[in-house]
């Protein structure tokens, strides 16, 4: 799908939105493989603020929400500042690990790189609370809703199969297709197809997904118990380093 996504008309949008960027990349419906054709584009990242916004009295906002069209379709960008983002990574936070890692880039500098470094450091085996949160947050918004829809399965599958190939390996990995080689899931690619061709609501028995789905619940949580991964997140002071230093070249910047 990687050939459909206007990549220069959205890098030049993130340019002029988001100051002073790390990075910008692709996360949604796009990264996890199941696009459909009118799907909007997810676009997320991490900027650095200015001195005034960071260091004044009046802070500025920590997150920026700008909303615009390309090509038709609708974007939502969301950057937060360094700063924040780097609070969120230390929970650990698998949903901000997929989006330093999405191969889906739309802009990177020097900094990502340091960062998807570092990042190493906070997957752990508390990731799996992380995941296991999403999956309950997922499950109570279906039960509010009278019908089935196709998007919220593949949801839980997609969560319930991140969580799982982390812990395992100690790689995040959100695109269902790739996931899906390792686990042989026969439902992935026709929820997918369902999902691609518009259908919005489950036309089948939603009974077989419920039933595989709590196969792979019991799966990532025996993945939790048996993995090599440290408990917590590590080398947090070089974290704080990091950020100390983009502090001292946006001063820099702003100096000279």
């Amino acid at each position: 799908m990687t050939s459909e996504i206007p990549f220069d008309a959205l890098r030049a949008q993130a340019q002029k939105l988001i100051p002073n960027p790390i990075f910008v990349t692709i996360s949604g419906a796009h990264l996890y493989g199941f696009p459909s054709p009118d799907s909007d584009f997810d676009l997320r990242g991490a900027h650095v603020g200015d001195t005034q916004n960071v260091f004044g009295l009046f802070p500025g906002r920590q997150t920026l929400e700008p909303k615009i069209e390309v090509d038709g379709l609708e974007v939502e960008i969301v950057s937060h500042e360094i700063g924040k983002y780097l609070r969120l990574l230390m929970k650990p936070n698998g949903y901000v690990l997929e989006q330093i890692y999405s191969p889906l880039v739309v802009l990177s500098t020097p900094s990502h790189d340091e960062l998807k470094h570092l990042a190493r450091g906070t997957i752990c085996r508390g990731l799996y609370h992380h995941y296991r949160g999403f999956l309950f947050s997922l499950r109570k918004l279906i039960e509010k809703e009278p019908v089935r829809k196709v998007k919220r399965i593949l949801y839980l599958y997609r969560v319930l199969l991140t969580g799982t190939h982390v812990l395992k390996t100690g790689v995040l990995e959100a695109n269902l297709h790739k996931l899906n080689k390792n686990f042989g899931l026969e439902s992935i690619p026709r929820l997918i197809e369902f999902k691609q061709l518009e259908w919005a609501l489950l036309p089948d028995d939603p009974q077989k997904y419920w039933d595989e789905l709590a196969i792979l619940e019991a799966e990532m949580t025996r993945a939790f118990e048996e993995s090599s991964l440290p408990e917590s997140p590590s080398g947090l002071e070089n974290l704080s380093e990091f950020l100390v230093q983009l502090r001292r070249d946006q001063i820099g910047k702003e100096v000279n």
